[in-house]
């Protein structure tokens, strides 16, 4: 109770109303920006540190699982109250002002996660990806070298390199790298095209090189034309999935799943040595400092007993932290390039219900 002399009391009513209604403005476009950035952030973050965690689970024998965000609903709500109240005395002068007041704020979201089980699981990690998806990357701008690398178990009978554990590891085949290499040439000087032929049984997808090719691209172009077993002739190359061509125009891709990405990557860790000598996993790939840079694992996941300082993303997984250092830009890409493939392995997959739904007060 506060003693104020000679306050009008409708001044001091008018007070408390002008705070009452300020608190009824709008709270919405206020959080548009913030949000966003904040949900953005955590979202690409958890992702990351999933697609890690699932990594690292293979090369221990685990079975990946994957939980996507489907929905990011936030309720927010501000309630304000204000409670003023006097007396007029006559015996005494001055008023007796009682005032009052409070204000409640509530963030609420309502975060949606949706397992990846059944057919959408099949379709999304052991479906290879379509051969189109990969040259439409490469058209994009994506190094060829890299893409086919990463993604490509066959060109025309060209193999790539297998270093999956499980006696999976098979040597490339001796002209595969020279074969990507000149693609990734002539993909530097736009020579490399992609379009899309619509023809009665349905649309195809073509690969084609210029009429008047440079020298330099001429010798290129001959040699992936011989290394694929393509007629000279041909401008026009009709992408096909599989691993041997049926026609001198084809060029058959056997891509790879996004399993079997996920298994390449996994043989790739540093993983610690006790692990290999208590037979948790198997032995990873030898990287020297003579190591050719085609050879080496193209995503370099360290291990060790504590967290790394500054890491790209980082996970603990049995005790141990593995992780992508922050000054890898290579393994940074690549990694960011791996996200990428699991969205091209998702397209045209309906989305089912949601199975969990967390208020997360």
């Amino acid at each position: 109770m506060r003693r104020i002399a000679h306050a009008p009391l409708a001044a001091i009513f008018a007070v408390g109303l002008s705070i009452a209604l300020g608190g009824c403005s709008s709270l919405g476009p206020n959080t548009v920006v913030r949000d966003r950035a904040d949900y953005i952030g955590a979202i690409a973050d958890s992702w990351k540190e999933q697609m890690l965690a699932n990594i690292v689970r293979i090369r221990y024998g685990d079975a990946p699982v994957f939980v996507d965000v489907s929905s990011v609903i936030s309720s927010y709500a501000l309630q304000t109250e204000v409670l003023a109240s006097g007396v007029k005395s006559l015996d005494v002068p001055g008023n007796l002002i009682s005032l009052g007041a409070n204000a409640t704020y509530v963030d609420k979201p309502t975060i949606t996660y949706t397992p990846l089980t059944g057919d959408q699981f099949t379709k999304s990690l052991l479906r290879p990806i379509p051969p189109e998806s990969l040259f439409s990357l490469i058209q994009a701008g994506y190094p060829a070298d890299f893409v086919l690398q990463a993604t490509v178990e066959a060109l025309n009978g060209i193999y790539n390199r297998t270093s999956g554990g499980g006696g999976r590891a098979r040597p490339p085949s001796p002209e595969f790298k020279p074969l990507i290499e000149a693609l990734r040439r002539l993909q530097s000087t736009g020579v490399l095209g992609l379009r899309l032929k619509k023809t009665a049984a349905g649309e195809v997808t073509l690969v084609f090189f210029p009429n008047n090719p440079s020298p330099e691209q001429q010798r290129d172009i001959q040699f992936v034309a011989q290394t694929l077993k393509l007629k000279p002739d041909h401008d026009e190359i009709v992408l096909e999935f599989g691993a041997v061509q049926r026609n001198p125009n084809e060029l058959a891709v056997l891509s790879r799943s996004l399993s079997e990405i996920l298994i390449e990557l996994a043989a790739g860790i540093q993983v610690p040595a006790n692990d290999v000598a208590a037979g948790r996993t198997y032995p990873g790939i030898p990287v020297g400092p003579d190591m050719p840079a085609s050879d080496r694992p193209f995503v370099r996941i360290r291990s060790g007993d504590t967290r790394p300082s500054d890491p790209y993303v980082a996970i603990n997984y049995h005790r141990h932290w593995y992780w992508i250092d922050d000054a890898d830009f290579a393994s940074k890409r690549a990694f960011s390039f791996l996200m990428l493939f699991f969205s091209l392995a998702q397209t045209g997959i309906i989305s089912h219900q949601p199975v969990v739904t967390i208020p997360a007060n």
